[in-house]
């Protein structure tokens, strides 16, 4: 099943293997949520030190005004992305006042929905837009799943690979249309495979008992105040994480067969009213509770391990983006955040990362039919749950299969992509990382959500004193570290541009918020 890669490599000519192994463009968001000296969230508005979170192109906020969310641009070197990162995030921190960024996917001490500030853009009308769907997802979903923090890899290929690798696919396709459905290949498959992800890299087997609040739940009591799964590797991705909890309730699945009906399948669900939605109303007693009542208000509701994507132009709708210019760039979104990195994602994740993007490129990508669609949400499921359990089955074209013996078998059969990314760098990171994850199926005891429970035990800790203690190594981390000079002076010029861009948007003579809207949507 996996001679194609093989055969692959076998076509590509030296350009197309360092266009693969250097090429293209790597970007990094990272969530991380601020929190107070006694790990609570913060009620604390976006520090305005750090700018703008509407017009700031790096440092913005995500559900909540505590959320932060930082933002690489596109870099052509897995470490200047990092470096990138790292700047800054030692920024943000040298611009909070008694807080802390917490180290975990998931969040610290909760005190109910209603003590998770909205994030606030402003006055302008795209700002009230961000907080109304924000305000709407509270009403879908709930509060508490919109504090969860990840990780979304952001990879596209060289524009010069494209025409030679459509040269050895032998299409007669046009090349915008070869190259969107080669994404759309590429993301099947990661879906296909998407289990190994938070296996290899879930570090979220336990949760404060204060995210559940009162509701009754299946995971077991690790102590009086933590909740987890034993063999559980990322929570996140499971049940109480990061889903569209209530898909069957508004029936929305979107369609990866091609761009096309990926583009139709969101299109339909944002405009097709849901009776769910409808009983929260739209505007009530004058004000915006969600921005409709549709199955989806907009494209970023719909929660998924990956998306393709463009590069929007203003308020341009993403799925007219698509449509227009095709697919730029493959957003992964399934990374937990990493506790035991002060970064939160290390070189040794990424660099996997991308040789399974190639790997996932090179692979044949059929369709993917109803029963695949159910095999892989089982699987995702079952992975995160239950990833690190020896009697794990997964499910493969109507089989059962073990877990490891899949995982091994996918690892094994990204050696000859790893050995031609590593072709130029007599370091091979690319075989070392790969070495790193055949020992982490071999031995579950050594994945992330291992060692994070392990150290628990260890330690006595239940998973708040875990996650604060790993909050505070991070924090003096950064105390330590010591930023690009000039890329910190940029940081310190954008926070006040970014500031003053917010400041004419809302000084700009504008229309009303419903008619607004109404045009937003109305885009063609």
């Amino acid at each position: 099943m996996y001679q194609s890669v093989e055969k692959r490599i076998r076509q590509l000519s030296d350009d197309m293997g360092r266009y693969l192994s250097s090429g293209g463009a790597v970007g990094l968001e990272k969530e991380c949520l601020r929190v107070s000296e006694d790990g609570g969230i913060s009620q604390r508005p976006h520090p305005q030190a750090l700018g703008s979170a509407l017009t700031h192109p790096y440092i913005t906020t995500d559900y909540s005004e505590a959320l932060a969310e930082l933002i690489t641009p596109p870099c052509e070197r897995i470490e200047a992305a990092l470096d990138f990162l790292k700047d800054t995030q030692k920024f943000v921190y040298d611009h909070l006042e008694n807080e802390y960024l917490w180290a975990t996917s998931m969040p610290c001490v909760l005190d109910g929905g209603d003590n998770i500030p909205l994030a606030y853009y402003g006055t302008s009308n795209p700002g009230i837009m961000k907080n109304v769907y924000r305000r709407g997802l509270g009403h879908r979903y709930g509060r508490t799943m919109q504090v969860i923090a990840g990780v979304h890899f952001n990879f596209s290929f060289d524009d010069a690979f494209w025409p030679l690798y459509r040269g050895i696919r032998q299409s007669k396709l046009p090349q915008r249309d070869f190259t969107d459905g080669a994404y759309l290949e590429l993301i099947r498959n990661l879906q296909r495979f998407g289990w190994l992800i938070p296996y290899l890299f879930g570090a979220s087997p336990a949760v404060c008992k204060s995210f559940l609040g009162n509701k009754p739940t299946d995971l077991k009591e690790f102590d009086q105040n933590t909740y987890y799964e034993p063999f559980a590797t990322s929570l996140r991705m499971g049940d109480i994480g990061y889903t569209n909890s209530k898909e069957k309730g508004v029936g929305i699945k979107a369609n990866y067969n091609n761009l096309d009906s990926y583009i139709k399948s969101l299109t339909h669900a944002i405009e097709t009213p849901s009776p769910l939605w409808e009983k929260i109303g739209v505007e009530v007693d004058g004000r915006y509770e969600q921005l409709n009542a549709n199955i989806l208000q907009i494209e970023n509701e719909y929660y998924t391990t990956v998306r393709p994507k463009q590069v929007l132009d203003g308020l341009e709708k993403p799925t007219l983006a698509l449509q227009r210019r095709g697919v730029r760039y493959i957003e992964l979104r399934s990374l937990d955040v990493n506790a035991f990195h002060p970064l939160g994602v290390s070189e040794e994740q990424l660099y996997f990362l991308r040789a399974f993007m190639v790997f996932c490129l090179l692979l044949e990508s059929p369709p993917i039919n109803v029963q695949e669609r159910r095999e892989i949400d089982q699987n995702i499921g079952g992975a995160a749950h239950r990833g690190r359990d020896p009697s794990l089955y997964l499910s493969r074209q109507g089989r059962d299969i073990r877990l490891q013996v899949w995982a091994r078998e996918l690892l094994q059969a990204m050696i000859p992509v790893c050995e031609l990314l590593d072709r130029w760098d007599e370091t091979k990171p690319y075989q070392k990382t790969l070495q790193q994850q055949l020992a982490c199926v071999d031995d579950p005891d050594m994945t992330p959500s291992a060692r994070m429970l392990r150290e628990m035990r260890d330690q006595g800790e239940g998973f708040f004193h875990f996650a604060r203690r790993k909050s505070l190594q991070h924090r003096d981390y950064f105390s330590d570290y010591v930023p690009d000079n000039g890329r910190y002076r940029m940081f310190l010029r954008e926070a006040e541009a970014s500031l003053e861009r917010q400041r004419e948007l809302e000084q700009t003579p504008s229309g009303s918020f419903s008619q607004f809207l109404a045009d937003y949507f109305a885009q063609r």
